[in-house]
């Protein structure tokens, strides 16, 4: 795995914010303030926040009586979500130890995170140790990748042309589609009350290029895989091909994404 500097590690998160945000990511921040009720005047956390996707519509829901905290362990990803949300309040910080005091806030969340974490169990605890009684916690994965044939047709394309770790560096954030794994994993962290709701989305890439460059400056070099032009190209070229299904008439890639929405609560 190669090691970024933080000039390098920002300039993905750029990446990230640009290409991938307004694509995939954008379109759950509401739902996700909604299941969690999150309203005027609260204290809420934002774990694993990446760029500020989801803290930027908490800020919106809680106002000036309320305060919003981002924790994420990517200096990079900090970098861009101080610049366009000065006001949150983030912190750099490993998601298994989060530097927050028991009972901080009155809800917790965590977007498109829960899929990459080491122990997943373990930072379920943090979120519900940090979390006041009676408080909401919220967590949203990726249905399983059998529901999402687009990008499961991109990994094979990854793995055919390179090798099985990138495409599987893909098929990692759709690993936790099992809804009674989820229960499962809240059940044994402690969390009560808990609810899986299936919710539908749509990705949406103006071309199958940039589709394909979103993850590859986006996303990959995050899981320590950079790729030469001549690469991308290649891989671009074959991905034309792939993705025929999912292409407009313009061009334009669009296809069905599934997440799951896990709420619970701390008596």
């Amino acid at each position: 795995m190669s090691e970024l500097n933080i000039q390098e590690l920002e300039k993905v998160a750029e990446a990230y914010e640009n290409l991938l945000a307004p694509a995939l990511f954008a379109q759950w921040p509401h739902r996700l303030a909604d299941a969690a009720d999150v309203d005027d005047g609260q204290d809420v956390l934002d774990v694993a926040c990446g760029t500020g996707i989801l803290a930027r519509t908490l800020a919106e829901r809680v106002g000036p009586d309320g305060s919003v905290s981002g924790v994420d362990l990517n200096p990079g990803m900090l970098a861009v979500a101080r610049r366009i949300s000065p006001g949150i309040i983030w912190s750099e910080a490993d998601v298994e130890t989060l530097p927050y005091e028991d009972e901080s806030f009155d809800a917790v969340l965590c977007q498109f995170g829960l899929m990459l974490f080491r122990a997943p169990e373990v930072v379920l605890q943090e979120m519900k140790r940090v979390l006041r009684s009676g408080g909401c916690l919220t967590v949203a994965v990726f249905g399983s990748l059998e529901d999402v044939p687009a990008y499961a047709a991109i990994a094979d394309v990854y793995e055919r042309l390179l090798d099985k770790s990138v495409g599987d560096a893909l098929r990692m954030p759709f690993s936790m589609g099992d809804t009674d794994r989820l229960a499962s994993l809240f059940d044994s962290a402690g969390i009560s009350s808990t609810k899986v709701s299936t919710h539908k989305g749509r990705a949406r890439f103006s071309s199958v290029e940039n589709m394909i460059l979103a993850d590859v400056k986006g996303w990959f070099p995050f899981a320590g895989i950079e790729l030469d032009q001549d690469t991308i190209e290649a891989v671009i070229k074959e991905a034309e091909i792939a993705l025929k299904p999912f292409r407009s008439a313009s061009g334009a890639v669009g296809f069905p994404v599934q997440a799951h929405i896990v709420t619970g609560s701390k008596s």
